[in-house]
């Protein structure tokens, strides 16, 4: 089953080509349905500089919204995570806990 994380964010492809390492496992793509001469086919999709992908929370970047389904990349580096924060802006938000007051029933008054 797939897992959803906590946090990702969406980034084009054209910007995550821009670090030196990058590398894509094009076979990890999400399948499209295709009509070839009356026959549906599927296959992956094919990535271009304007396709979306998700940068994770633990910076694997995925074709889609989990974390551990079509990973086109996965070598996280400190010079990966060192792109993700200076180049790409990623940061991953602190959620603080909110503390939630019960209502109190008023008090009834009685005429």
């Amino acid at each position: 089953m797939a897992t959803m994380g906590k946090y990702c964010k969406a980034y084009s492809l054209k910007k995550l080509r821009e670090f030196s390492q990058w590398t894509e496992c094009a076979e990890n793509t999400k399948k499209e349905q295709k009509e070839v001469e009356g026959e549906k086919i599927e296959s992956n999709r094919e990535l271009t500089d304007d396709d979306f992908l998700y940068l994770q929370e633990n910076y694997v970047v995925t074709d889609g919204i989990f974390k551990d389904e079509n990973i086109i990349f996965d070598n996280v580096t400190p010079e990966w995570k060192d792109f993700c924060h200076n180049i790409l802006d990623f940061e991953i938000p602190v959620y603080e806990t909110v503390q939630v007051k019960t209502s109190v029933e008023p008090e009834k008054v009685e005429s």
